[in-house]
């Protein structure tokens, strides 16, 4: 029933490179992740994650210019491919339905 796989860290990087749109690279990503959502993320997950997604097809990756900062290696900057995008809308369609599918009751029970 997988038609896509997004986990959801995967699926906060997604939409963050969404967010950047052409400057989404490693760092940027980095840090507009921790400062919207107020969590740590690490350089390894990170590029762990956005290893997986290009392999998976959902991101594009292409190479900046080298920079003096950066010991002349260029940055890497990732799109959203079609094929991520769709990804996205069935994940964000699936998450809607289940919303939609909890009974009002299912909110009014008190736990105790």
């Amino acid at each position: 029933m997988k038609k896509y796989q997004l986990g959801e860290f995967e699926e906060v990087v997604m939409l963050t490179v969404g967010v950047l749109f052409d400057e989404a690279y490693g760092v940027s990503i980095k840090n507009e992740i921790e400062s919207r959502l107020n969590r740590s993320v690490s350089v390894g997950a990170l590029q762990t994650a956005l290893k997986r997604l290009d392999e998976k097809g959902y991101l594009k990756s292409r190479e900046g210019e080298s920079t003096k900062e950066r010991a002349g290696r260029p940055k890497k900057y990732f799109r959203i491919t079609a094929l991520g995008k769709e990804a996205m809308h069935y994940t964000r369609q699936t998450r809607e339905e289940l919303w939609n599918s909890i009974p009002e009751v299912a909110w009014k029970l008190k736990l105790t």
